[in-house]
């Protein structure tokens, strides 16, 4: 693995620690009497990471960390608990903002995170850091490479989202991050002959 690829990623454990911090961050910005759109394209937001979140475990850590641990409790009812959070966002997809069932049911999958996150972060984190310890970095850079491809698709979303959500001095910040993170990570990642 290029040296200079693993030192623009963090670790895969970082990164799954970030990604949860991003959301649950997202999950307090929620405000039941919020305006409609604003209150949609925040759940619209939360929704993607959580797919491409969901994605990158079940596609890179998990199996790595089942290879390693074998099958225990935790990482065994994770992909369900993915599942039930697929769901709610399909739900949550169909409705509209001003329908009585929105909040509860965002409510619902936010719980349901939580909870899914506890999980990770007290129980599946630390024993991937102890038995996976010599392939965290290099798992933190093809998730990193993965969550580019799967992210590519739905930028024009996310950024759109984003700023409806957001207030104008956040859109600001957030949109020079995203242009400048996707600069480096396409220097980092294309290959010079």
């Amino acid at each position: 693995m290029n040296p200079l690829k693993n030192s623009f990623s963090p670790s895969v454990t970082k990164m799954i620690r970030m990604d949860h911090t991003y959301v649950l961050a997202a999950f307090h910005k929620y405000e039941i009497g919020a305006n409609p759109r604003s209150k949609q394209a925040l759940v619209a937001t939360v929704c993607r990471a959580l797919e491409i979140h969901a994605q990158l475990e079940e596609e890179i850590f998990y199996p790595a960390l089942r290879t390693v641990s074998g099958e225990d409790a935790t990482l065994g009812k994770s992909v369900s608990e993915h599942d039930e959070m697929r769901r709610l966002i399909t739900v949550l997809r169909n409705m509209e903002p001003a329908d009585p069932l929105y909040d509860r049911t965002f409510m619902e999958l936010m719980r349901d995170v939580i909870h899914h996150v506890a999980d990770e972060e007290t129980i599946l984190l630390p024993k991937a850091e102890q038995l996976l310890a010599d392939r965290l970095g290099e798992m933190g850079t093809q998730m990193t490479k993965r969550r580019f491809q799967l992210a590519a698709p739905h930028v024009g979303d996310m950024t759109y989202n984003v700023m409806r959500a957001s207030p104008a001095a956040s859109m600001l910040v957030a949109a020079g991050a995203l242009l400048a993170g996707t600069y480096i990570v396409r220097r980092a990642f294309v290959r010079h002959p």
